[in-house]
């Protein structure tokens, strides 16, 4: 069958700005956004902090960068504009106030004077005799001498939705036909004590006014869908929408160790964690797109464009996904061997300036070195940040060279001094030193047929004396961009710590 696109499609992000993103967050932002992009739709980037205790600006300024840095882009939202603005819940408090006045006045809401205490002993009777422990319409039909006694009391009260009595059945894109009965579903708060909104109220309202005809969210959400179609449903009664109830589409759990569900305060949920080790966005995107859908079954390796291309809902698995740190890295490590040189050069160069190898501004020979250096790392690497590891060696100054500890500790012995003695003479004696050809076939003829050992133990102290590591980029060519005299000055240096 073939697939049908649909441009009246239109989606939303809608996050709140409280701390470091996660992955499963951004998962819920790739799937909206290359459905949108799929079908040539809108996809709408809204930002929900009501809650002054707990967002921040900080957080909603890293929420930006982040969405730009993994390059998603929005049709409408902050910085954009459109036609719904402002699409920040805090600049919109006077709609909901009026929203939730038109529902009391319709009788789709009341107050409720229920306190704390009062709630919890109902819930514990319920749960002792074995019925639902939810909301049990305590105030729903209050008499106007009821009302007039609790307030005398002092008592504050907050704004309850009525629910339907009847069953609420939807189809779930991704999990099919879902019913659910009054029982299960019972009338919900929807403005604090205070007057404040609550998400129960502000999301639904915010998704009938702008138009929302697909709302595609995380599996923990799905127990609150029955009383979001209500209230959908309520809004086109009191003229607030047209009535018009979004297709819902729940997407499966992210589990994290232990086969419990990833949340915000495991450390690999970290979005920051990925971006500061260097993954390349269109990596991390690629391994989170498997986290509930596949683009073929024999193919985990692709771009973001071609996700784009083929994403359909049909093929989101309704099974919860287990993030696999170890696949993470391999996707990204095939993304980063697929960079252009020029391309994987220019990321490499953030993370060197980060270390401080690099300046700000790096000189013509800097660009260059590390133009010639950098594909003796492209198949080694992980991720970018690895460069410093990797590379440093030729960018830090003579005086900061610093070998690494256990390395220097293990390999360099008083047994490697005939060998970095012998190395010193070889190169000395070489005419040139521009040919890694050369340069190796002269330090094989003076250690591996001159002292007679194997290449293992003849260039593993040679590596260590150059890079200050073991395990670093191809050990002669490493020579020939270090040039002969600082070579030679590495050398000297290890011999003396063996000596």
């Amino acid at each position: 069958m073939a697939d049908v696109k649909d441009p009246s499609v239109r989606v939303r992000f809608c996050p709140s700005p409280t701390g470091n993103p996660h992955v499963g967050l951004i998962r819920t932002a790739l799937f909206n956004w290359a459905f949108a992009r799929h079908n040539g739709g809108t996809f709408v980037f809204r930002i929900e902090d009501t809650d002054a205790a707990r967002d921040s600006e900080e957080s909603y300024n890293q929420l930006l960068d982040s969405l730009r840095w993994l390059g998603f882009d929005w049709d409408e939202g902050p910085e954009v504009g459109g036609p719904h603005a402002p699409y920040r819940q805090s600049q919109r408090m006077d709609l909901y106030r009026d929203v939730a006045e038109k529902l009391l006045a319709a009788g789709r809401a009341y107050r409720c004077y229920c306190t704390t205490e009062e709630l919890e002993e109902r819930r514990e009777a319920a749960r002792k005799a074995g019925r639902p422990s939810g909301y049990d319409g305590h105030c729903r039909d209050l008499t106007v001498d009821q009302i007039a006694a609790y307030q005398a009391e002092g008592r504050s009260s907050i704004v309850r939705f009525r629910m339907p009595d009847r069953a609420i059945t939807f189809e779930d894109l991704v999990r099919g036909e879902i019913t659910v009965t009054p029982e299960n579903v019972t009338d919900y708060g929807i403005v604090r004590a205070n007057g404040a909104p609550l998400y129960t109220l502000v999301n639904p309202v915010d998704d009938a006014l702008m138009g929302i005809t697909h709302v595609l969210r995380g599996e923990d959400l799905l127990s609150s869908t029955p009383r979001q179609i209500a209230l959908y449903e309520a809004l086109g009664e009191i003229g607030v929408s047209d009535g018009h109830v979004p297709a819902f589409g729940h997407l499966p759990y992210v589990m994290g160790e232990g086969n419990k569900k990833l949340s915000k305060r495991d450390p690999q949920a970290s979005l920051n964690l990925y971006r500061e080790r260097g993954f390349l966005p269109e990596g991390l995107l690629n391994y989170l797109a498997l986290l509930g859908w596949s683009l073929a079954e024999d193919r985990d390796f692709f771009s973001v464009e071609e996700m784009v291309d083929a994403f359909e809902l049909g093929k989101v698995n309704s099974n919860p996904a287990r993030f696999d740190l170890k696949k993470a890295e391999a996707l990204n490590a095939q993304h980063l061997r697929a960079l252009p040189p020029e391309e994987f050069v220019r990321r490499l160069i953030p993370y060197l300036q980060a270390a401080g190898l690099l300046p700000a501004e790096p000189t013509a020979g800097q660009l260059a070195l590390l133009a010639k250096a950098a594909p003796l790392t492209q198949e080694r690497m992980v991720v970018l940040g690895e460069v410093v590891g990797m590379l440093g060696f030729l960018f830090v100054a003579p005086e900061d060279f610093a070998l690494d500890p256990a390395d220097a500790e293990k390999v360099l012995t008083p047994d490697a001094a005939p060998v970095l003695a012998a190395s010193i003479k070889a190169i000395e004696a070489l005419p040139a030193f521009d040919d890694p050809d050369a340069i190796q076939a002269a330090l094989r003829e003076a250690l591996v047929e001159g002292l007679g050992l194997k290449p293992k133990h003849a260039f593993t102290p040679l590596r260590v004396a150059v890079t200050g590591r073991r395990v670093s980029p191809p050990l002669f060519e490493s020579m020939e961009l270090l040039g002969r005299e600082e070579t030679l000055r590495r050398l000297a240096g290890a011999l003396e710590r063996c000596s």
